[in-house]
């Protein structure tokens, strides 16, 4: 009898040890949010704002209910007023980034998300990029300020951390990561000096010194063509930094930023859009927005 009790007590203590130590990982990964948002704002004066994240509760949060029915109701007036937009541009930029994410080389909205698979956080019940975007606070309220930065994330300690490119923040070249792979081997081999590079499960991104349209409008009017899969995050546009977590999967660094430097070093966009055009040309689906 003691044994069996005994053996009960062992189990109900493996068990209590097994979920504070998941506690404490959930906590850890949260404080490093916090954490990474600090340093880029305050010691590289890099300007970010909390992301709008993934629903805790999951689909059924979205779809039952009052609560349910009132954000369908936003979320359609989100979509037809997204549409009402698209449909007024002139300019061929990409819509379907979201809060100008960045700029596309061709037309057409982001890559959708299979239903039933990771809920975004914003009313948007069809939102096509979970979690990797700003909502409240907008993109607008970016900021280096410490204070703030960590008043946001004590409030959200799970939002991602989404820097506001451009100006004079780091801009980026996104690319397929099939793509990506290939173009840093390409670069490599150049030996082509890289800053960080940002990589998710589907897209890597390439840290470039800002420029503005003008520049980069040139740059591409010189070439032949530009794969449409190619997406460019200047100024306006954002990109979600490591140690963020999408519905694409987790945010990590490719290429990390070296330990202990002040404010990372960039290349120009213009010593690496060559590499990444061919990347991306040469990659089998690599230059179709619609396979990413």
């Amino acid at each position: 009898m003691d044994s069996a009790f005994n053996g009960k007590e062992r189990a109900l203590m493996r068990e209590i040890l097994g979920r504070r130590r998941r506690l404490r990982s959930r906590r850890g990964a949260r404080s490093a949010r916090q954490d990474a948002a600090v340093s880029f704002a305050v010691e590289w004066g890099w300007p970010v704002v909390p992301g709008v994240g993934l629903e805790a509760a999951g689909p059924a949060a979205k779809t039952s209910g009052p609560a349910g029915a009132a954000a369908r109701l936003v979320g359609t007036a989100a979509r037809l007023g997204g549409r009402a937009r698209r449909l007024g541009r002139t300019d061929g930029a990409e819509a379907g980034t979201r809060a100008g994410s960045g700029t596309s080389a061709g037309t057409g909205g982001a890559p959708g998300v299979a239903r039933g698979g990771p809920v975004c956080a914003c009313p948007d019940a069809d939102c096509v990029v979970p979690g990797a975007h700003p909502f409240d606070p907008g993109l607008l309220a970016a900021t280096t300020d410490e204070r703030m930065i960590r008043w946001w994330w004590t409030r959200r300690p799970d939002a991602p951390v989404v820097l506001a490119t451009g100006g004079g923040a780091p801009c980026a070249v996104s690319l397929p990561a099939l793509a990506g792979a290939r173009a840093l081997r390409a670069l490599d081999a150049r030996g082509m000096r890289l800053g960080p590079v940002v990589a998710t499960p589907t897209r890597w991104s390439i840290l470039v010194a800002p420029y503005d349209l003008e520049r980069l409008g040139e740059l591409l009017y010189a070439k032949d063509g530009v794969p449409s899969s190619l997406r460019f995050h200047g100024e306006g546009g954002y990109l979600l930094l490591p140690p963020s977590a999408t519905g694409a999967g987790q945010v990590r660094w490719e290429r990390a930023p070296l330990a202990g430097s002040a404010r990372p070093w960039l290349p120009d966009v213009e010593a690496v859009v060559d590499a990444l055009v061919e990347a991306s040309t040469a990659t089998p689906g690599g230059g179709s927005r619609l396979a990413y």
